[in-house]
Formats: structure tokens, sequence, C-alpha cells
């Protein structure tokens, strides 16, 4: 299944390993930030190659070199249009152009049996790597950041009887089932990746992300630079931070900060931008919310100051989102040590895991009331929120891990190299 190289002492060195992301460093979004760092952990063992783009989202306008080395990983950019993402007709050509790049490429560059990971961003490349594996009669790897179609659904882009739908599903459940491994974020997904492909080649396996527990750190907010820079030392400040989606319940907040707009010691802070943010500013702007302030994006290197910025952090789904998604987001929260409102459905994963670890409140999307008595609630009993934030840093430090996270990519690669051996 795999090929390799003979070292000196006739022992065959580990195959070279393909990377297909979209995003990739110098990207700071989520998901250019965990390709690189798995990249980069994959490499400390064995050869690993990225093809990808040039940066497209945080880093749009950045001109990256077309080759480079970094940390082990040899870096391959492939042509394509990097226009606003945020507009869905140029999304799709930006979709479209860099996934026939990719595809030229690794005909060109994957040798046979050369293992090939890729991720559903955009939703294209598990399909490149797919055609590639097939032609090189190489493994293939799905990593599922967002299930499709049903990430289209929960957006409003299309409609769930649709015959692009349909279409968009069975070709999915293809991918699954001839995949030699399926990784998912958490429990949710891997149960409906499961369902979508009951005959499977390979496992659906949980890798979830990770925290960055060691630049990120629970800190007191007394000393916070943005709190002062706000001027919030005094407030009881609610934090909402990342992407603003069309997935994400952002107009329950908005509610919720209405409905108390008339309890100056509450303060709601966004910081992010996507899809929504016009709406944001917007609705904030015309219905004179004080109480709401909007920042974009910090930069990577500031997230450890505009975590630790607020008492309490809201992660929003809107309905129907368990198993779609799995929010990497919460994850460098719990490593702040912060309570969470989980915005989400009740068996999805983040919905689950705060729960289980007694990390805050679980909410039901398009419920500002049911927000609004949570937020009262953590404002009105400040040592169950600082156990709260105890007991999430540790789970961040112990179940969330880096180096946990990257045994287990080192373990399903390896498993790769020995198709023999049965379980990952």
């Amino acid at each position: 299944m795999s090929v390799g190289a003979q070292t000196s002492s006739g022992e065959k060195s580990p195959p070279r390993i393909w990377v297909l992301s979209e995003l990739y460093y110098p990207e700071g979004s989520a998901t250019g930030y965990y390709l690189t760092k798995i990249a980069e952990g994959l490499a400390q063992e064995r050869p690993v190659s990225v093809l990808c783009a040039q940066p497209t989202y945080s880093a749009r306008g950045t001109k990256a070199p077309w080759t480079e080395q970094r940390n082990g990983v040899a870096i391959r950019r492939c042509w394509g249009t990097t226009l606003d993402k945020d507009r869905l007709a140029f999304r799709t050509l930006n979709l479209l152009s860099i996934s026939v790049s990719v595809l030229w490429r690794a005909l060109r560059a994957v040798r046979r049996g050369e293992p090939i990971l890729a991720v559903t961003n955009p939703p294209t490349l598990p399909f490149v790597a797919a055609m590639v594996a097939r032609v090189k009669r190489s493994p293939y790897v799905v990593l599922v950041h967002d299930v499709y179609p049903d990430v289209l659904v929960a957006a409003g882009l299309s409609r769930p009887e649709s015959l692009g739908v349909r279409m968009v599903g069975a070709a999915h459940r293809w991918l699954y089932s001839h995949a030699s491994a399926v990784v998912v974020l958490g429990r949710d997904m891997q149960a409906l990746v499961e369902g979508r492909a009951v005959e499977r080649r390979g496992e659906v396996v949980i890798i979830p992300n990770w925290a960055d527990i060691d630049t990120i750190t629970p800190a007191p907010r007394s000393t916070n630079p943005l709190l002062k820079e706000l001027h919030l030392e005094e407030k009881f400040v609610v934090q909402y931070s990342g992407n603003m989606g069309r997935t994400h319940d952002l107009e329950s907040i908005v509610e919720c900060a209405r409905r108390c707009a008339d309890e100056p010691d509450i303060h709601f802070l966004f910081l992010g931008w996507g899809a929504k943010e016009p709406w944001l500013r917007r609705t904030v702007a015309a219905s004179h919310l004080s109480n709401i302030t909007i920042l974009p994006p910090r930069p990577r290197s500031e997230i450890p100051v505009s975590l630790n910025a607020c008492d309490l952090a809201v992660i929003s789904f809107m309905p129907k989102m368990a198993g779609v998604s799995v929010p990497s987001r919460m994850y460098n929260v719990m490593a702040a040590g912060k309570p969470i409102i989980a915005v989400a459905d009740p068996e999805s994963e983040i919905a689950r895991l705060v729960r289980e670890e007694a990390l805050g409140w679980v909410v039901e999307p398009q419920r500002p009331d049911r927000l609004l008595a949570a937020v009262r609630e953590a404002r009105a009993d400040q040592a169950s929120r600082a156990s709260m934030g105890a007991r999430a840093r540790c789970a961040a430090e112990t179940k969330y891990s880096p180096e946990s996270v990257m045994v287990k990519y080192n373990r399903l690669f390896d498993v790769l190299a020995a198709p023999q051996r049965r379980s990952v």
C-alpha cells in the first residue's frame, strides 16, 4: 500500500505523506493553522509535502513563496484565484481554481503508494485526493472539518430536498466509503459520517483539534490590556470570539444583549469576522446597543490576551449543526480557563463536552431567553465560574494537548503503512 526509500541499513523509510489544503501557513485561520501543525508534527517522523494555495483568508494579500521548506515540510503553493471569500460567487471561483491546480500538481508529484491527507476545505479537495489516489494506487485520508451537504443546508444556502443536495450527499457517501480512513473531530460527527458510509473501506477515527496550552493560559482580568483599552474593567464581559459565519447563531446573542440593555454591568464583546459581520454591525448600530462592542479578529499572537478579556465565553451554532462541525476555538477557550455557554444542539460534541466536564451551560439555539438566564446565573456566581474555568483548563491540558493529538495522527499513518494491522 505504501512506498518508501531504502535506508543505508537496508530498512524501508516511511513513505512521503502529501497534505492537500487550500489554507496553510502563513494563514492564521483555524484550518490553516491546524493543517500546518499537523503537517509539521507528522514531519518529525516521516517526509511530508504540502500542496496549498496562496493566502485567501486571514492573510489574504500576502504573497508567500511558491516553494519553501519550513519546519521539515516541503511546501508547494499552487495557483488559484484569491477573491473575497465572503462573496459566494468569488468563493466558488477560488474553490474551483485551486482544486484544478492542486489536481494537476498532485498527479505530477505524488508517487505510487504515497498516502494523501485532504481536508474538507474547500469540499472539492478530498475528491481531488480520491482521484489522485486512484491513479497512483495510494491510500487517502479525509479530514472532515465540515460535513457536506449538511453545512450548506444549515447555513441556509441549499434546501434539503434539492437535487444539488442529494447529488452532493451521494458523492460524499462514495468518498467516505472508499477512503482508507476518515478523521472526524467529535463523536457527533463520527455518528453522522458512519451513517452515511455503511460499507466502508477504512475506519472513521476521532482525532479532535487541540488547545494551545503553552501559549494560551489563564490570566487575571485585572491586568488585561484589551479590557483596559475598551474601559470594560468593571463590566461583566460576555465574549463571542471567532468566525461569524452563516452557521453561527449570533442573532440570539444580540437579542440577549437587547433584553438586558438596562443592566449596565453586562457587556458583550464580539471579536471576529465572517458572512454575518455586516449584519451584526448594522443591527447593533440601528438598535443603538451600547452594551455591544465589535472588534476585528486579533492576530494569533494576541489571542492569549483576547481570550482572557472576558468573564464568560459563548460559542453559538444554528440548529441542526450537531455532527456537521465541531468548533476548534472551544479548546483554546478551555486553555484560557473560561466557563462556556454552548448555544448548540444538545447532542453536539460541544454540548456533550460542556456537560461531561462541567464547564458551563448548554442552551438550545434560537432561545435568547434561556441564553440570558444563563448569562445572569453566571454573573451571579463567581465561585462557580472559577471552578468551571479551572476544570476547563485541566481538561485542555490532560485531554486536548497538541502532543496527545499528534500521537493519534502518527498512529493513523503507521497503520496505513502496515495494512495487516486492523485497528487505529
